[in-house]
């Protein structure tokens, strides 16, 4: 009793000095962090884990052996805004009316974003770097930081690069993306021949580009955070491998590339991808057009006079690929000193692909198309401390519209009311469990092109694009490709009697997806035409 008594009134004493005792306190433990690291436009393929004989991603590959990897991952639309809006939104283009970038509808306005949940949960939210969304897509933030010049410029990179004395540098590379000079220099109007395929070296030194900008925002984030009481959600965006295709000398210089401009055959240990040379008569017509000359920044016809021109934009696309996992590596380093790397989900996906060199193609040619697996097939890894099977990889289908009831389901979310229910499926029974998701098929479509994908094959329904007469292909006709016979997507086997069957269920998949799934964002943006 004398003890007990002793014990009652030494805590009194300690509570009264303010003095916390372990035995006596009761804190609630936080939620984990949330992290996506997000890419614009990189390839699947193009990662040292995907057994890529050129490309050097020591981060990225290390972060896979410690997440479930998605070998089967899918764009929803082979094109910026739409698939980061269906991201942050679980919602599919065809709700949203969404298939192009500058869309808008009542859809995506009233859309409850990811961000908006976690801060309705306590968390604090950041972007960082290019987030491209629209309307409720893009609300929810505390601190938001842009790097693309068109969404304006809130004292960000831009104000940034400027401050540092690099406006110059900066505007010679974007001006890239035009194949014209910067803007108010000499060669302003004339195209510039080093700009073939949107390639150059970039002017800038090395940490002053939009990654270096992106992820010195994130290490500062990081270090703020690492102390809070609250947990933290942040969107960290990088605009590459996105054209333009100028890499700093640092990274170019790590495939072969220190005597540009000099003669020199530069990246000739480069392997050209193995569909490179696909008859320019079997791919879609806008591909066609671009191949033959007719869009007059990438200017291929040039380039497929000389080759090196090809090996130099391949080069540094996987240079920019590079960089941006260098800039992860040093995110997550960050993230290792601040001790908090057990107590946050890391995700890194990216919108679409790019060719790459790819049946003889460069960018992506979203306008022309909505099949290639090069541009819809994304990377998508997730690690939960403690949770998630190291290096595991899945064959299950998945879409970007899956991350949002995703992680609202494993960190037992609330949601505030929602005008539409989530389209997208939870993986975390997947990813947490082991227990496999079962679908049979999932459907990625534009306006003039809706492609149904199953586990073994791929249709690409050309139709009627019901805003731009401009984009319609349907007289080329349907395309599918046998993804076990014909991995790299070469020969269209629409007309082959043997695919029949399998067309005609992919048909079927089709034809329910659009039941379930019957897009009142479209119906508005038709009726507004």
């Amino acid at each position: 009793m004398f003890i007990n008594n002793n014990l009652f009134y030494f805590f009194i004493i300690l509570t009264f000095l303010g003095i916390k005792s372990d035995i006596s306190k009761s804190k609630t433990k936080k939620k984990p962090n949330v992290l996506i690291l997000f890419s614009d436009q990189h390839n699947k393929k193009t990662m040292g884990f995907e057994n890529h004989p050129d490309v050097i991603t020591p981060n990225l590959d290390k972060l896979s052996n410690e997440s479930v990897v998605f070998d089967r991952a899918y764009a929803t639309r082979g094109i910026c805004v739409p698939s980061r809006m269906s991201l942050m939104t679980g919602l599919y283009p065809r709700t949203m009316g969404l298939m192009d970038n500058n869309e808008e509808t009542s859809v995506t306005d009233k859309a409850t974003s990811l961000a908006s949940v976690f801060k309705y949960n306590g968390y604090k939210t950041y972007a960082f770097g290019k987030r491209h969304l629209k309307g409720g897509g893009d609300k929810g933030w505390d601190i938001k930081k842009e790097v693309h010049p068109e969404e304006g410029d809130n004292g960000n990179y831009l104000s940034w690069i400027i401050a540092h004395g690099y406006e110059a540098e900066f505007s010679y590379d974007w001006a890239a993306e035009f194949g014209k000079g910067p803007k108010g220099s000499k060669e302003a109007n004339a195209k510039i021949p080093t700009a073939n395929l949107g390639t150059r070296i970039s002017k800038l030194p090395f940490g002053y580009s939009m990654e270096a900008y992106t992820a010195l925002e994130t290490i500062k984030m990081i270090d703020q955070q690492k102390n809070s009481d609250k947990p933290f959600f942040c969107f960290s965006s990088f605009y590459r491998p996105h054209q333009p295709y100028n890499p700093v000398k640092k990274f170019m210089d790590m495939y072969n590339v220190s005597e540009w401009g000099k003669g020199t055959k530069l990246n000739s240990a480069i392997k050209m991808p193995a569909s490179f040379y696909q008859p320019t008569k079997d791919l879609p017509p806008l591909l066609q057009f671009q191949r033959n000359g007719g869009n007059k920044v990438w200017n291929m016809d040039k380039a497929f006079k000389d080759e090196q021109l090809w090996r130099n934009f391949i080069g540094a696309y996987y240079a920019l690929v590079t960089e941006i996992d260098h800039y992860v590596g040093e995110i997550l380093q960050a993230l290792d000193k601040a001790n908090i790397k057990e107590e946050t989900i890391i995700i890194y996906t990216s919108d679409h692909g790019d060719f790459a060199g790819n049946h003889g193609m460069v960018e992506k040619a979203a306008a022309g198309h909505n099949v290639y697996e090069d541009i819809l097939n994304i990377p998508l890894m997730i690690r939960i401390p403690g949770k998630t099977v190291q290096g595991k990889h899945t064959a299950e289908l998945v879409t970007l519209a899956d991350i949002m009831p995703t992680l609202i389901e494993t960190l037992n979310l609330k949601t505030p009311k929602l005008e539409n229910k989530f389209e997208g499926a939870s993986l975390a029974n997947l990813v947490l469990k082991d227990k496999p998701l079962n679908r049979d098929y999932i459907v990625s479509e534009s306006w003039f092109q809706s492609t149904v994908i199953s586990k073994s094959a791929k249709l690409g329904i050309m139709k009627q694009n019901l805003v731009n007469p401009n984009q319609d292909y349907r007289e080329f006709g349907d395309m599918f490709f046998d993804r076990i016979k014909d991995p790299l997507e070469i020969n269209n086997g629409i007309n082959d009697q043997k695919n029949q069957q399998t067309i005609a269920q992919l048909r079927v998949f089709y034809e329910e997806f659009i039941k379930q799934v019957p897009g009142i964002g479209i119906t508005e943006i038709v009726n507004k035409k």
